[in-house]
């Protein structure tokens, strides 16, 4: 088996809020045995595995570690719906606040993404990619911990070091991403070629993203509000 199979076994059941002892009685197997199974001291057969999967509704590839969709779904492109398609995940409902802050970031990033793509470097997209999604990481398991019934297993990094861990790549991924822009070769990477296409000014903005440009401004204004406030 994996190092995965036992944490998120783990994590299955508690999340379907029963006991050891009730799981393995469905599942057909002692609570000694399967408590070996969660604890990674024993492998599970074949037979087992497909018997769990069937019984908490998920995959084979989500339980081995796989696939982190529960069906086992690889996610293209065309699999992943836009940021504003329609659907009960996207309405907030209540304070405008969150909608709000969720426009002015969401429409910041339509204009740097577009501005990454323009960039024509795959090292430079890939490590604002990682630094934003860490950022996002970082926050949404702020988020999770705020109520204690909810399960460590849905993470493989331990919460005591998860944020450091993932601020010290944010650091790696900033540090690559100016790398790249200042024409330093690291290992593997291509240095910004397409310097012209990134030519940026408020005027220039205005013209390109009409749309989005007032979005990007007031982030900026707030962000940096921010910082002095906190300096």
């Amino acid at each position: 088996m994996n190092a995965d199979f036992p944490r998120i076994l783990t994590l299955l059941r508690k999340e379907k809020g029963i006991s050891q002892k009730a799981a393995a009685g469905d599942l057909g197997i002692s609570q000694a045995l399967l408590s070996h199974y969660e604890k990674g001291i024993r492998e599970c057969g074949l037979d087992f595995l497909v018997r769990t999967a069937d019984y908490y509704g998920v995959s084979c590839d989500y339980l081995l570690g796989r696939s982190p969709d529960r069906s086992g779904t690889t996610l293209t492109v065309e699999d992943i719906p836009e940021p504003d398609a329609a659907g009960k995940e996207n309405v907030m409902r209540g304070s405008i606040l969150p909608v709000l802050n969720k426009k002015l970031i969401a429409n910041s990033l339509n204009i740097l993404f577009d501005l990454l793509q323009k960039s024509k470097n795959k090292a430079l997209i890939q490590e604002v990619s990682s630094f934003l999604m860490l950022a996002v990481y970082r926050v949404f398991r702020v988020v999770y911990s705020a109520n204690p019934k909810n399960q460590n297993g849905m993470f493989t990094v331990p919460k005591q070091v998860a944020s450091h861990y993932a601020a010290a790549a944010m650091e790696i991924s900033e540090a690559n991403a100016a790398a790249v822009i200042s024409g330093d070769v690291l290992e593997g990477q291509e240095p910004l070629e397409e310097v012209d296409a990134l030519a940026i000014t408020t005027e220039s903005l205005n013209q390109t993203y009409p749309m989005f440009v007032s979005s990007l401004l007031n982030l900026i204004q707030n962000s940096e509000a921010k910082i002095t406030k906190e300096k």
